[in-house]
């Protein structure tokens, strides 16, 4: 479980990295690391920290899809969108999950409990289609494995997140 929003561990965590090369990158995950997401509220402490322009924070934020606006839920799939698993018919599948749990790409399910997002390449190009459960892949899967993923997530019991 992540902790909540904290404007003074935030600080924290910008002053303990804001010293590295390039320490944007590792400010964002940081702050994911400790809040599940980056919030809002932390882009114009960082980009005063860094000396850039909010908007600069911003744009490295929304380029990277590994940074959430907003907490996941307590299980994150996420699937891979990449051109190996495409041909192997991933795409349609995922559209195929996300239709029956009424979710949208980064959507989280209403009870809070799973959180489906793209990735663009998990390097299990040759067990495509694949997909990631909090952390663990997952090759070769086909529609009904993945619905049976999604599903025994958002069933498990407290403890694996």
């Amino acid at each position: 479980m992540n902790a909540p929003w904290n404007v003074s561990r935030a600080t924290e965590i910008i002053a303990e990295n804001r010293g590295l090369e390039g320490p944007m990158l590792p400010i964002l995950h940081a702050l994911q690391d400790e809040f599940g997401y980056v919030p809002q509220a932390a882009l114009p402490m960082i980009a005063e920290a860094l000396n850039v322009s909010r908007a600069e924070v911003h744009g490295v934020v929304s380029f990277y899809h590994d940074f959430r606006d907003k907490p996941a839920g307590r299980h994150v799939l996420k699937l891979c969108r990449a051109e190996a698993c495409q041909s192997m018919h991933g795409e349609a599948m995922a559209e195929k999950l996300l239709r029956d749990i009424g979710l949208e790409w980064g959507g989280t399910t209403g009870d809070g409990r799973l959180t489906v997002e793209a990735t663009y390449c998990l390097g299990l190009c040759a067990s495509a289609p694949a997909a990631m459960l909090d952390g663990q892949p997952i090759g070769r899967l086909n529609q009904e494995s993945l619905l049976d993923l999604a599903r025994d997530a958002r069933h498990q019991q407290e403890g694996r997140r």
